[in-house]
């Protein structure tokens, strides 16, 4: 039934008047799948969390509240969304610590440089709002905490753990609803006029998927410390609050991380940024994004060059 089912949809998808699933759409599929097959040790794991995702997905057909008239094209449509989101809230649950990104000054030093990047390339120091300035000047001073803790070997304490473990699900939070906004902006796969620009487009919604199941827990870990309806600075707020402040300090490292590897950082990446902020290779959303997930490798080459055997991002 559920082949006849899933064949069913195909044909529709097909025959339909306008394009249901675009290829981007699929791009960001893929990206969550190849980064929840990163999280799985075993081939049996991931294959019961992309079928318990697509089980859940078909949730997406249930008629909308206050729907007149079933479209079946339009719940179509959201199908695939429903499944990112099953998926990457599956592969949460399932892997736990694996899916809580392991901080320390290194990561939130190399995320510190880059929102300064991202706030110069977007020019908000030319934006006449006081409530902006505000917001950057608070943004500044966690980053220079950041860098301070980066380039010294001041003590990591519960405390400065917990206000860098914060900074840092602050920063993917910005960067992770700016990557959607600006990804989004792009033209259709379909449409690019060539292949290259095909690739180009669809790297970044296969970098927004690999990115999903992150942007996911990092909202968890922010949302925490807003009061439910049924929570309402009472105690069990403030008895899940004591547990969601314990999650961020033990995520982050309290290893000091070394000098030389934080001045690295600082020379590397700024020179990257600053070469996209001046010669615009690439969009902003995407630089940054390829910086994080291409400067640990660059990082261990690094190593291997010195002779140093501890990366500091892994």
């Amino acid at each position: 039934m559920i082949v006849a089912l899933i064949a069913y949809l195909a044909y529709r998808v097909y025959m339909a008047s306008r394009l249901l699933i675009p290829i981007s759409v699929l791009a960001i599929v893929a990206g969550v799948v190849f980064e929840g097959r990163r999280l799985s040790d075993k081939w049996s794991t991931f294959l019961l969390k992309v079928l318990g995702a697509f089980v859940l997905s078909f949730f997406a057909f249930l008629p909308f509240k206050n729907e007149r008239g079933y479209n079946l094209d339009n719940h179509i449509e959201i199908f695939p969304y429903y499944f990112i989101l099953m998926f990457a809230i599956a592969s949460i649950v399932v892997h736990g610590d694996k899916v809580v990104a392991k901080l320390s000054e290194g990561v939130t030093l190399l995320q510190s440089i880059a929102v300064i990047y991202w706030v110069i390339d977007y020019g908000f120091f030319n934006v006449n709002s006081v409530l902006l300035k505000v917001v950057m000047v608070v943004g500044l001073l966690f980053s220079v905490y950041s860098v301070f803790h980066a380039f010294t070997h001041t003590v990591l304490t519960r405390t400065s753990r917990l206000t860098l473990s914060i900074w840092s699900s602050v920063i993917m939070m910005v960067f992770a609803v700016d990557n959607v906004f600006r990804v989004f902006q792009n033209e259709q796969i379909e449409r690019a006029a060539n292949m290259t620009e095909g690739i180009f487009v669809g790297l970044q919604f296969f970098l927004l998927g690999v990115s999903a199941i992150y942007f996911i827990q990092n909202f968890l870990m922010l949302a925490g410390f807003l009061p439910g309806r049924g929570t309402f600075f009472n105690k069990q707020y403030f008895r899940e609050l004591a547990n969601l402040k314990k999650e961020h300090i033990k995520r982050y490292s309290d290893r000091q991380v070394q000098i030389h590897h934080s001045l690295f950082c600082l020379l590397f990446v700024g020179v990257i940024f600053f070469l996209n902020h001046y010669y615009q290779f690439v969009p902003r959303h995407m630089a940054i994004w390829l910086v994080f997930f291409f400067f640990p490798l660059v990082l261990s080459v690094f190593d291997l060059l010195t002779r140093v055997r501890r990366p500091m991002y892994r």
